[in-house]
């Protein structure tokens, strides 16, 4: 039971549940963003299309006398699959602008690190050569 608590207690796995919990808020997010705030605009400049209301009908409702659905027709609906294309879309270029800030960061922090410890010694010994 040792090596499973140690595996638990490893930073690794605590990082990695972290990422998972703010990967799914960040989807939510996204979702959000998509739904409430790039589907209508899109949906506007298309004629006043909803997306989630695009299907391609296989089979009708069936409508009883009352006017109720009975059975709910067969239905694809594409409208729903082209908005999870855009949200993958704004998920992989948030992702990829984040990425891009990190390694510039990181260059940066590379560059103002100063000389290596081998550049170092090999300036110590030839001030040594050349008293």
């Amino acid at each position: 039971m040792g090596g499973f608590k140690d595996f638990i207690m490893k930073g690794n796995v605590l990082d990695l549940a972290v990422g998972v919990i703010m990967a799914a808020a960040f989807g939510a997010i996204v979702s959000s963003f998509t739904n409430d705030m790039i589907m209508p605009v899109i949906g506007n400049f298309m004629g006043g299309v909803n997306f989630s209301d695009m299907a391609y009908v296989l089979s009708p409702d069936v409508v009883g006398a009352d006017g109720e659905v009975v059975t709910k027709g067969a239905r694809i609906g594409y409208g729903n699959f082209i908005q999870k294309i855009i949200d993958f879309l704004i998920i992989a270029f948030v992702i990829y602008q984040v990425v891009q800030a990190y390694n510039r960061a990181t260059n940066k922090v590379e560059e103002a690190a100063g000389p290596t410890q081998e550049e170092l010694l090999t300036e110590i010994r030839d001030a040594l050569r050349n008293p």
